[in-house]
């Protein structure tokens, strides 16, 4: 399996986890010129902006290492831009979604919640 195909992998079992944890998911792979968000999901007064890292079993670092100050601002920068064109009033929350593929195909999923926060100088004027 390549790269793009075990993202697509992670993407759809996250999409699935996030389903059957009542989240209404709204968005799968919104995209600006600013950034890119894998999901984008509703749960109450929540709308949860997910990163998805996908690995396959047997790797040393965690995922969720791999998204850096970079990546979350432009993860920032895209969710402002959703929030600013469609008038969002929920909360927003940046999660990431961990998901390691064994060698058999099967999927496990960390999931962490406010896996990171938006800091003052971090937003994005569009």
């Amino acid at each position: 399996m390549n790269t793009k195909e075990l993202g697509k992998k992670g993407e759809k079992a996250v999409v699935k986890y996030l389903k059957k944890n009542k989240y209404e998911v709204i968005y799968t792979n919104y995209s600006t010129i600013k950034g890119e968000i894998d999901i984008i999901a509703e749960k109450g007064r929540i709308i949860a902006f997910v990163e998805v890292k996908t690995r396959t079993e047997g790797q040393m670092l965690n995922p969720s290492l791999s998204v850096d100050k970079k990546k979350q601002h432009r993860i920032f920068c895209a969710a402002t831009h959703y929030i600013n064109k469609f008038k969002i009033k929920k909360q927003p929350r940046y999660d990431i979604a961990e998901v390691i593929v064994d060698y058999k195909g099967k999927t496990t999923i960390n999931y962490l919640p406010k896996a990171f926060e938006q800091e003052g100088n971090d937003y994005a004027v569009f």
